[in-house]
């Protein structure tokens, strides 16, 4: 299979056992976590690789640098690239199929930005796994109108592809007839298929009729990823991830959800599933 899907489990409250079990259920490939998420409190990393392969589960791993998703400003390159190293070698105890990278911050000028960038693509050479910075808000990668600056610096780098970040950092949508879409293009081995606005992150819903300009300008975008990803021979890993945290909107009283989000990340994979450029 060229496509694999994942169950992300930003969000799920329950055991690593249990997430691999809807995983399984829900028609996901395999599964993705932070490598500090608390389910894998308690497990040694060979007791999680025998759980993931009798299931035959791919892992892919997350891993934030610098303070969690959004970096605290005072902290060095130099203390985001020592962390790194350390979670590099935690993160491939696990033997995950891949490791998706949130690192730097959006506060350094360009120069330190590249400076940066080549000293984290050379952790990454001797790294026995496949790593790939994901375009996060506050991150490095996090302008799209510098990415194609950055991959002609860098041209071994490669990407997670999340593009909801952009919309809101540029308030438009993305699509692909924009030159930052068309330069990342080649370099993305990973998408976070998750629906962003020119205002938020994550919309409520991705396919009610009102958010149908914002899925058709996301799906163009991945369908133009996968096409690069699968020409190339290689396989491509999504992960449907809508999440909590202030990404899905809630009651103004209740504060409930306004949609669960583990149902709209399975709606996603059954779409994803259905559409013929992943094929």
């Amino acid at each position: 299979m060229t496509a694999l899907l994942f169950h992300t489990l930003w969000g799920w409250q329950a055991s690593l056992e249990a997430a691999s079990r809807y995983a399984q259920q829900a028609g996901f490939d395999g599964l993705e976590a932070n490598l500090e998420h608390p389910c894998f409190k308690g497990w040694r990393a060979e007791e999680v690789q025998t759980l993931l392969k009798q299931q035959n589960q791919p892992l892919v791993v997350e891993i934030t640098t610098g303070g969690g998703y959004t970096p605290r400003l005072e902290l060095s390159p130099e203390h985001h690239l020592a962390e790194l190293e350390t979670k590099l070698e935690q993160a491939c105890e696990l033997a995950p199929l891949r490791i998706n990278l949130i690192t730097g911050s959006d506060c350094w000028p360009m120069a330190q930005q590249h400076s940066f960038l080549e000293r984290c693509l050379q952790l990454l050479n001797h790294t026995p796994v496949p790593v790939s910075l994901e375009t996060h808000r506050s991150r490095s990668l996090f302008n799209p109108w510098a990415i194609e600056d950055i991959l002609k610096a860098h041209p071994s780098l490669r990407l997670t592809a999340d593009v909801s970040h952009w919309c809101v950092v540029a308030e438009r949508l993305m699509s692909p007839e924009l030159q930052a879409i068309q330069a990342m293009a080649s370099h993305v081995d990973h998408i976070h298929a998750r629906v962003g606005h020119e205002q938020g992150a994550g919309v409520p819903h991705p396919f009610a009729a009102n958010w149908q300009e914002a899925l058709v300008a996301h799906a163009q975008c991945w369908a133009l990823f996968a096409e690069q990803r699968l020409q190339s021979g290689q396989p491509l890993t999504l992960t449907p991830e809508f999440g909590p945290d202030g990404y899905m909107p809630v009651h103004p009283e209740s504060e409930e959800p306004l949609v669960d989000v583990a149902t709209i990340n399975h709606l996603m994979a059954d779409w994803l599933r259905s559409e013929a450029w992943l094929s």
